[in-house]
């Protein structure tokens, strides 16, 4: 089942390099809201191939009536550590164009004081605009390539990272229905890769929604 998933990776960065964008509406920004909120983790992959771990990542819907587009508050740690996360972000989600969706990701201040607030609600109303932090060009930039299939990564070199090393940071992001694909590295000034998954993406299957 993965080596077929990974050929339709393969065939859909193929066909996404040669053609243009569908059309973004309202609609499709809610079904992909739909689809980011929830529970997902990569066991599937970790458990077939060694070279990943096991992570579970948590996207919780935030700020609710917010009228310029979703915000989540993301949490992400490997499973035998979830109560010591190596990332927790907030993004947001809006249309930016006719054949855009962005995905804007912000650092939070004092992180640890929001661990597990994922299933705090209380903790999670203690999270504030004035309480994050920019990753100024970090954001996704998704575009649609089929129905319901969402494509982006994060522009050039622009995402600054002094992780291990690395002068810069990509991401690139595949999203279906029931799973996402995510492949976070880290670039030296010789473009010489420091961090990150080598082999590919980390496969994220989506476990169950979080409202």
């Amino acid at each position: 089942m993965l080596k077929i998933l990974l050929l339709i990776i393969i065939f859909i960065n193929c066909f996404f390099s040669y053609s243009q964008s569908l059309p973004i509406t309202r609609k499709y920004l809610n079904k992909l809201a739909s689809t980011m909120a929830g529970e997902f983790n990569s066991n599937e992959q970790a458990d077939q191939d060694k070279a990943f771990f096991h992570i579970v990542l948590r996207m919780k819907p935030i700020w609710r009536d917010h009228p310029d587009g979703y915000w989540f508050y993301v949490e992400q740690a490997v499973t035998s550590s979830e109560d010591k996360p190596y990332r927790q972000r907030v993004y947001h989600l809006y249309i930016e164009d006719d054949t855009t969706i962005v995905s804007k990701v912000f650092e939070v201040k004092n992180p640890n004081q929001y661990i597990g607030a994922w299933k705090e609600e209380e903790m999670l109303k203690k999270i504030t605009p004035d309480s994050l932090i920019d990753r100024q060009g970090c954001a996704i930039y998704l575009h649609r390539i089929d129905k319901n299939i969402y494509k982006g990564s994060t522009p050039g070199k622009e995402c600054l990272s002094s992780l291990r090393g690395a002068a810069y940071a990509t991401s690139e992001v595949t999203i279906w229905p029931d799973r996402l694909i995510s492949w976070d590295r880290g670039w030296n000034n010789k473009g010489q890769q420091v961090w990150g998954a080598e082999k590919g993406g980390y496969i994220f299957v989506k476990q169950g929604r979080l409202r």
